[in-house]
């Protein structure tokens, strides 16, 4: 019978260069709990845990939707990790890395920097259409944190509507 060596086992201790250290640092550098990255990803807590301690090796469907959240591109994610060469060659190229929420915002950033020289009637009139657009995005917003994101930019509408 082999003997059992503490750092045989999946899971204990990880690699300085596992993907499970990168896929923890990342989501604690984003503020995110564990439940909230398994939120994103559509998976448990549990499912989050064992990817940051390498007891499981995510698939590729798995490091494209983490590198679109990470706002990475996958291979960029997995480079210089512990993570199968195998399975990196089957990864996509390029992912989604920004929600519809978030471009939304963007552009509402740029329309009111653009704004602030605009005539005060185009000025109400754009931001109430804005605050149209944000109120039916909110209602299909699943995120908590998108959710609130809306909130905030919806009552900068209004402070920005006041004479």
């Amino acid at each position: 019978m082999d003997s059992w060596e503490p750092g045989s086992w999946p899971g204990r201790p990880s690699e300085p260069n596992s993907l499970g250290r990168r896929i923890a640092a990342l989501r604690t550098e984003r503020g995110w709990t564990q439940q909230d990255l398994a939120e994103r990803l559509g998976v448990s807590r549990v499912a989050v845990s064992h990817l940051e301690t390498d007891i499981n090796t995510p698939g590729e469907r798995t490091v494209a939707l983490l590198a679109g959240l990470f706002r990475q591109e996958p291979h960029e994610l997995v480079d210089g990790t512990s993570y199968p060469l195998a399975k990196a060659d089957r990864l996509p190229v390029v992912v989604a890395r920004w929600t519809e929420v978030e471009h939304q915002l963007a552009l509402l950033d740029r329309d009111l920097r653009w704004l602030e020289s605009a005539e005060r009637p185009v000025a109400r009139r754009v931001l109430a259409e804005w605050d149209e657009t944000l109120a039916a995005l909110q209602q299909t917003v699943h995120d908590r944190v998108e959710r609130e994101l809306l909130t905030v930019a919806r009552r900068r509408l209004r402070a920005e509507r006041q004479p």
